[in-house]
């Protein structure tokens, strides 16, 4: 993934894990996941007819797609105030295609970090399919804790750290990023509800 792309995949995710905790609304979060989505969908498009025939190119292209579909989606569903289900089991497509680049980025490309990224993005998304293809609302500020601490640890700092040339994916780096991620996925619903505000989210 790009990183200038990953980089505001981070503020989206951040975005978004602030709408679900209850601190705003989702049509006050729309405008920057269809900005995002958008934008995940064009650089793939414009990576895929430059990549040709050279099938790296076209696989690396084919993950961003992902991303961009969900945040478009999100941003139309909360402008027109659609039910979340189709989002939601789109999200279980997402979780277990990104089992498999993960699994990639272990293998294939030696990438550890990148492979845990995965790992971490599959997990968020299983939370979204739960929240929204199943219907478990209880699990809205649980995911917002995740969405909000991917956001940060999986995207916005790894992107920031390959655009300024000082990112190295070892193994202690995909160490430290799975220790936070499995930290945070176990201590989602606490800190969900510790993290909540007390008041209603502007509606705006």
């Amino acid at each position: 993934m790009g990183a200038v792309g990953l980089f505001y995949v981070g503020a989206v995710l951040i975005v978004n894990g602030l709408m679900l905790l209850g601190y705003m609304s989702g049509p006050s979060a729309a405008p920057l996941n269809l900005f995002v989505g958008a934008l995940q969908v064009v650089v793939p498009t414009l990576l895929l007819i430059r990549a040709g025939s050279d099938t790296a190119g076209v696989f690396a292209a084919s993950g961003l797609y992902l991303f961009g579909f969900t945040y478009l989606w999100v941003g139309i569903n909360a402008l027109a105030n659609l039910p979340g289900h189709g989002l939601g089991w789109y999200s279980l497509f997402v979780a277990v295609a990104a089992l498999g680049y993960s699994w990639h980025a272990f293998t294939v490309e030696s990438d550890p970090a990148f492979g845990v990224i995965w790992l971490l993005w599959a997990a968020l998304w299983g939370l979204f399919f739960l929240l929204l293809g199943l219907e478990r609302a209880h699990l809205a500020q649980a995911t917002g804790v995740v969405a909000l601490v991917e956001g940060i640890v999986t995207a916005a700092v790894p992107a920031f750290l390959i655009l300024s040339g000082s990112w190295t994916s070892n193994a202690t780096t995909a160490l430290v990023l799975a220790l936070v991620g499995l930290a945070t996925i176990a201590a989602c619903v606490p800190l969900g509800r510790r993290l909540a505000p007390r008041s209603a989210p502007v509606a705006a």
